[in-house]
């Protein structure tokens, strides 16, 4: 094919895709800053598990000062980037102008930095809740480097905590790129308390307003999901509380789906590939109907 014919092609495809579509305007925030940067997004996430994690992800330092150093490093890029794709968030905020916009990213990045202690404190409950619940953790070093829940869970509450202080947008890229990642997918919204393990993970599915306790196992494909959704007059989906509430000492096993504005009493367990949408009563056991036995003589019988 001659360059000519090849540049003529390029050149009217790129002439229509430069034109906006009303369709593109629409969606658009109004002004021209930068979109977020999912690149940056996800450094953030990083610097986070590095500060967070420090001897794992830096060069093990016993003394203090050097352990204070590195840990002031990133978070002084932590901070940089988190004021940067705060205010590119900002953008998706009706409320805030172009002139407060900094402003407000800086005061929340700031107020993040301040819950990283914290941050800290639930995610180290959560590798011990892990290693607790499977005899397949040689040690807590394996659970922090390889177990997906790790990975998800340090994105989650990163983003759980921006998520609190309304930063559009931004939470669900962070958690978007852990259910990518591990196939664990958890709403920035929903309500985690401390000690909390996913074992093995993948299809896990924890939507917004899904509120869970202290000590609590979830395993594979499980579904804290909604039931149905309600309608105002004008027939738009209303976002009000329509996902589980998981009280205290809970285990669920795999692939059970709990849907509902349903509350899983205290102290359950819910067997694995069933449906419960009615709540359940503290201490209760759960599971399928046993499997029936049938023989299959000359052919008869199905």
């Amino acid at each position: 094919m001659e360059h000519q014919q090849v540049n003529e092609v390029l050149l009217r495809n790129v002439a229509k895709l430069a034109r906006q579509t009303k369709q593109e305007t629409d969606m658009m925030p109004e002004g021209s800053a930068p979109m977020p940067s999912v690149d940056e997004v996800r450094q953030i996430v990083s610097l986070v598990k590095d500060v967070i994690f420090t001897d794992y992800f830096h060069k093990r330092q016993t003394d203090e000062q050097v352990r204070s150093y590195y840990i002031g490093v990133s978070m002084e890029e932590l901070y940089k980037l988190l004021c940067r794709q705060i205010a590119r968030g900002l953008q998706f905020c009706e409320e805030c102008t172009d002139a407060d916009v900094q402003g407000k990213a800086e005061e929340l990045a700031l107020k993040f930095i301040d819950q990283l202690p914290e941050i800290k404190r639930l995610l180290y409950t959560d590798v011990e809740a892990m290693f607790q619940n499977d005899p397949a953790a040689v040690n807590y070093g394996e659970v922090i480097y390889c177990y997906p829940v790790v990975n998800t869970m340090t994105h989650y509450r990163t983003a759980h905590a921006l998520h609190k202080m309304q930063v559009p947008v931004i939470p669900r890229i962070i958690t978007e790129q852990a259910h990518s990642k591990t196939g664990i997918d958890i709403h920035p919204g929903a309500t985690i308390g401390e000690y909390f393990a996913i074992d093995h993970g993948t299809g896990v599915v924890i939507g917004e307003t899904t509120i869970i306790g202290n000590h609590v196992t979830l395993y594979q494909g499980v579904t804290l999901g909604a039931k149905s959704f309600r309608y105002d007059a004008d027939g738009n989906m209303l976002n009000i509380p329509r996902h589980p509430i998981i009280e205290d000492n809970v285990t669920i096993y795999s692939n059970a789906s709990i849907l509902g504005r349903i509350t899983i009493g205290h102290d359950s367990i819910i067997g694995g590939n069933i449906w419960v949408t009615h709540d359940v009563a503290p201490y209760s056991r759960i599971q399928q109907s046993k499997a029936v036995e049938s023989s299959f003589e000359g052919g008869l019988g199905i």
